[in-house]
């Protein structure tokens, strides 16, 4: 492998995570780093760019576009490959942060915090029906998608005492899952969990993962969870599922409209947690993507392939 990367443009899309110049003063020892504005018309003379976003001006003048993200479902992979352009992704730093915001979410729906929070707003002193609580040791979750999300969800899981079960591409066994079921057997997989946690990649094939039939499988009181990508659900047939009662409530990450809009049904229910894409949040977001960026530099140096390279 052959390039030189003496210049980076880090894209202002990124300011949705972390402020732009964190990154660049943790870079600035390593290579020059500028910021430009998201989706400006060039970007001469930096020979790479760290974005949240895609744009078209990337094509040109770039060798490396580096996601902030794991997910790249926004990136057009056939005319990156035909302008020459690497894609690499920051899989593997959202394990911990998303793993914690899971279980945050499962605590939340076993031990009432949800609707506790909503009492307080209203400040109304409105202790759980007696049988309305339970703990989370020994109810199943399944876990839909068993990469770097998910692992990290399964051994926090785990801790708490879940009995894990869990989808998977290849159907190859896992240390903390009990049961990994190929992608053919989703409904068996989902069909006696508590919780259902999306966490898979949005390609073709996990476009409404999740629709009528899979709601329609899983038990009346289960919960959904997803901190994939919001076209993994199909949003219409949850909402469905929900007025009809035949879910016990959902904590959604991502939807299939981002900012979720005003007018969704999602807001009102009781049972939804809405939390506005910030599943991988963390103070060191910007720490972990800089010591990514600085593994690549450092192979293309030495003329090895990239860490995390999809393109």
């Amino acid at each position: 492998m052959s390039m030189e990367i003496s210049s980076i443009a880090v894209d202002e899309s990124v300011s949705a995570v972390f402020p732009p110049e964190e990154l660049r003063g943790a870079l600035g020892d390593a290579v020059d780093v500028g910021i430009i504005d998201a989706g400006a018309d060039s970007l001469e003379p930096y020979d790479a760019v760290v974005t949240m976003v895609y744009h078209d001006s990337y094509l040109e003048g770039v060798n490396w576009i580096h996601s902030i993200q794991a997910g790249v479902d926004r990136f057009p992979f056939d005319e990156l490959r035909e302008h020459g352009v690497i894609l690499t992704n920051s899989s593997g730093i959202h394990g911990p942060a998303v793993g914690e915001t899971v279980v945050g979410y499962m605590l939340s729906f076993a031990r009432r915090l949800l609707p506790a929070v909503k009492s307080q707003t209203q400040r109304e002193w409105s202790p759980p029906v007696w049988d309305d609580a339970y703990t989370l040791a020994d109810e199943r979750c399944c876990i839909v998608g068993l990469g770097t999300l998910g692992r990290g969800i399964v051994e926090r899981a785990s801790a708490l005492g879940l009995d894990v079960v869990g989808v998977r591409r290849t159907g190859e066994p896992l240390d903390g899952v009990q049961t990994v079921y190929p992608p053919d057997d989703l409904h068996t997989a989902i069909r006696d969990s508590k919780f259902v946690v999306l966490a898979v990649p949005l390609v073709d094939e996990t476009r409404h993962l999740i629709s009528t039939e899979e709601l329609a499988a899983m038990r009346d009181d289960a919960i959904l969870i997803n901190v994939a990508r919001g076209p993994v659900v199909d949003q219409e047939a949850l909402v469905d599922a929900l007025e009809a009662g035949e879910l016990g409530g959902a904590a959604l990450d991502v939807f299939e409209a981002e900012p979720l809009p005003e007018e969704s049904p999602l807001w009102e229910f009781e049972e939804v947690l809405v939390t506005p894409h910030c599943a991988g949040f963390t103070k060191d977001y910007y720490r972990n993507v800089a010591e990514l960026v600085r593994k690549n530099l450092a192979r293309i140096d030495a003329g090895e392939e990239f860490v995390n390279r999809i393109v």
